[in-house]
């Protein structure tokens, strides 16, 4: 299973190395540095080795279209690309995760969920497990959750597109939520939608905490986008600023006080205005931001590559300046409980022989006086042995059940501990390696920990720099030398 498992990985990390090699070799080399973080993983025991740290990267530009019901995401979308792609309405016409990506046939091709869930170019690779641990049972209905649609158009070259389903936290399932959070964590991109048709904010505001409360604090905060769409429904009382006001004073509860707060509307779909003046006035807003948002988008495939060497760098540091000083302290505290704990089991167990020796001194006395002891030294020394024997496997199992006792309660409260769930998973699982039975509870370092793997997450930092040094000469080309980039390969689906 091993060597199966391992196979597996490798022929992904080399399927990715192929296409890099003609897409952008900058980032082939990074692929080569992931592999040197998978080495340090693996002797640290933060990794199995059917994992790879460079498979938990989306390695294709990634923007997400989230919002709320008939916020008009379809719509934008079906306008971005220039072609019907996605259902519109009023209502929810769509309850799925919708991947969109370009394709040379001119047909539009709706494909199930199954074709991402096993393809492992796409950012929901193997998502059913995910959902099958949140929801047993629901990973088998992968196909009720997902569907991939291809699209020819020029605007999906080097990007992927996903439209999710309305937005409602109270009604959504946790297998949703679990999807929902998996795309903001993989995306470069995200363009959260809100109806301008809503005035009245405040009685969503289930939705606008997880919309907007979970993201303010994240370090790629600066890649979410808030649009305030169908702003043509306020023309009538020409009560834009008002509409506008209320909802940034909703986000602003939330804890969003800052950032851009685009306002668009679809000019095919609009509704009439009361004058010329009414509507060339909100045609230049909703143009002008129309333009700032698709700019973000085009420029998602430059941002995808330097995120992904922040990624790499990242990575480094968090082994080697959080997770190893983390595992050092929590495998101190474990050392710490056990041996105090087999400390005072031990003096409550001599106290307990020298109470019995005491209280059965006169009958082991007559019984030695009677010369019985002297009849059979064979059996003597089989009683001696028998006992000693017990005694030992008894001090052992005791051993590791406080080992166990301590382990599990640590382990525990790592997640309440250490917000960041990347981190709490690497650092459970290398605790976890470091208090299996076989390892000396006297060893004071992680397992893996020492010289060489310093110097490996040192070397993996300073490439991280020339890795950097190179995009910009790539792209922008500070040097004035002829730079121009490889041909790109695109992810096509035929």
């Amino acid at each position: 299973m091993f060597d199966k498992t391992a196979s597996q990985i490798d022929r992904r990390i080399a399927s990715l190395e192929k296409h890099l090699k003609s897409e952008n070799p900058v980032l082939l080399q990074v692929v080569q540095s992931f592999r040197d973080l998978d080495r340090v993983a693996y002797r640290m025991g933060l990794l199995e080795r059917n994992e790879s740290f460079a498979t938990r990267v989306p390695w294709w530009p990634m923007v997400s279209i989230l919002g709320t019901f008939s916020s008009g995401k379809s719509t934008f979308i079906n306008s971005y690309l220039g072609q019907k792609i996605q259902r519109t309405g009023n209502q929810a016409v769509d309850d799925k995760f919708t991947v969109i990506c370009f394709s040379r046939e001119e047909k539009v091709r709706t494909l199930p969920g199954l074709a991402l869930d096993a393809d492992p170019r796409f950012p929901f690779y193997q998502i059913s497990h995910e959902i099958e641990k949140v929801c047993q049972g629901e990973g088998q209905r992968i196909d009720s959750y997902l569907q991939l649609k291809t699209c020819l158009t020029e605007k999906l070259r080097g990007k992927i597109l996903i439209d999710s389903p309305g937005f409602d936290a109270d009604a959504q399932r946790t297998s949703t939520l679990r999807i929902t959070n998996h795309m903001i964590d993989l995306s470069d991109l995200v363009l959260v939608f809100f109806d301008a048709r809503h005035p009245e904010p405040g009685a969503m505001k289930d939705t606008l905490d997880h919309l907007v409360k979970d993201t303010i604090n994240r370090s790629d905060a600066n890649k979410f986008l808030f649009v305030l769409n169908q702003i043509d429904c306020t023309a009538q009382e020409d009560n834009l600023e008002d509409v506008v006001a209320s909802w940034q004073r909703s986000l602003a509860q939330c804890g969003l006080t800052a950032g851009r707060f685009y306002q668009i509307y679809n000019r095919d779909a609009a509704r009439s205005f009361p004058s010329d003046e009414v509507r060339d006035r909100f045609e230049a807003k909703s143009q002008e931001d129309l333009l700032e948002i698709e700019e973000r988008m085009h420029r998602v495939e430059v941002e995808r590559a330097y995120r992904i060497i922040g990624v790499l760098e990242y990575t480094a540091r968090m082994i080697g300046t959080e997770i190893a000083p983390r595992l050092t302290t929590l495998l101190g505290q474990w050392r710490n409980r056990v041996l105090l704990q087999e400390a005072v089991i031990g003096g409550i167990a001599v106290a307990g022989a020298g109470w019995a020796i005491h209280h059965y001194s006169l009958p082991i006395q007559s019984w030695i006086d009677s010369g019985l002891w002297q009849s059979g030294e064979w059996w003597q020394s089989l009683l001696i042995n028998l006992a000693a024997a017990a005694m030992g496997t008894l001090s052992l199992s005791i051993h590791y059940a406080i080992r166990r006792f301590n382990s599990r309660k640590i382990l525990a409260d790592i997640p309440r501990q250490t917000p960041q769930s990347d981190l709490h998973d690497l650092l459970m699982r290398g605790f976890s390696r470091n208090t299996r039975p076989l390892r000396s509870i006297l060893l004071t370092h992680p397992s893996g920990w020492g010289g060489s793997v310093k110097r490996r997450l040192q070397k993996v930092l300073k490439e991280t720099d020339r890795y950097v040094q190179n995009l910009n000469d790539q792209f922008a080309n500070p040097s004035g030398k002829d730079n121009t980039p490889n041909p790109k390969v695109q992810l096509d689906v035929d």
